[in-house]
C-alpha cells in the first residue's frame, strides 16, 4: 500500500527532535494532524517542502516546519523532500532561482557581469538578493504546483482503481450467491427424482 511505503520511508518523531534545525518545533510533533496520510495531506506537505527547498534561507528544513504547522499537513514530509537542496544541487538550483527572478525585473545579466562564484555572490550578495529571493520564490511555487498535482493526480487515481475493485468484487458476489443458489437448487432436485425412481 502506498501509505505503507511513505511511513517507511519517512523519519519518525524521534529522528525529527534530534535535528538541531528542528529544535524549536520539537514540542509540537505530537500533534496528529502533522502524521496524516490522505491526499489533501501528502499532496500539501509536498508542495511545502519543494517550496522551502529553493529559498535560500540559513534552515529549510525549520521553514518546511513551520508551513507545515501552519496548514497543518504531513510535516516529516515537508522536512524530507528539502533534502533534495544539497552541496551538488544548491549551485544549479539557486543559478536558476537568480535568472528567473533578473529576468522577471528586467536585469541584463550581460550588462550585470556577475560570476556565479562563491567569492563573487558573497562580494555582490546585496546586489543579486533582490533577483534571488524572488527567482527562488517563483521557482518554489512553480515546483511546489507541479508537485502538488502530479501527487493529487497519483493519489485520486489510486483511490478510484481500488474503488473500482470493491465494485467490480461486490457485482460478482451476488452472481456467486446466484450461482450457489441455483446450484444447490439443482441438487435438491435431482435427490428428489432419484427419491421418487427408489420408491416401489
Amino acid at each position: 500500500m502506498m501509505k505503507e511505503r511513505l511511513r517507511k520511508l519517512i523519519p519518525s518523531r524521534e529522528r525529527l527532535r534530534e535535528i538541531s534545525a528542528l529544535r524549536p518545533v520539537a514540542h509540537l510533533l505530537d500533534r496528529t494532524e502533522l502524521w496524516h496520510f490522505n491526499r489533501r495531506s501528502v499532496s500539501g506537505a509536498v508542495f511545502i517542502g519543494l517550496f522551502s527547498a529553493f529559498i535560500p534561507v540559513p534552515s529549510q528544513m525549520l521553514l518546511a516546519a513551520l508551513i507545515a504547522l501552519f496548514f497543518r499537513v504531513n510535516l516529516p514530509i515537508s522536512v524530507t523532500l528539502v533534502w533534495i537542496t544539497n552541496p551538488i544541487t544548491i549551485p544549479p538550483m539557486f543559478y536558476a532561482s537568480y535568472r528567473v527572478g533578473a529576468w522577471a525585473l528586467g536585469i541584463d545579466l550581460d550588462a550585470a557581469g556577475l560570476e556565479f562564484t562563491l567569492d563573487s555572490l558573497l562580494a555582490n550578495f546585496f546586489s543579486i538578493a533582490e533577483p534571488l529571493f524572488l527567482g527562488a520564490v517563483i521557482c518554489g511555487l512553480v515546483s511546489g504546483s507541479l508537485g502538488f498535482t502530479v501527487t493529487h493526480f497519483i493519489w485520486r487515481n489510486r483511490v478510484l482503481r481500488l474503488w473500482r475493485q470493491r465494485q467490480r468484487q461486490r457485482q460478482r458476489q451476488p452472481q456467486r450467491v446466484i450461482a450457489r443458489t441455483e446450484g444447490e437448487a439443482d441438487g435438491r432436485n435431482k435427490d428428489a427424482e432419484r427419491n421418487n425412481h427408489d420408491r416401489p
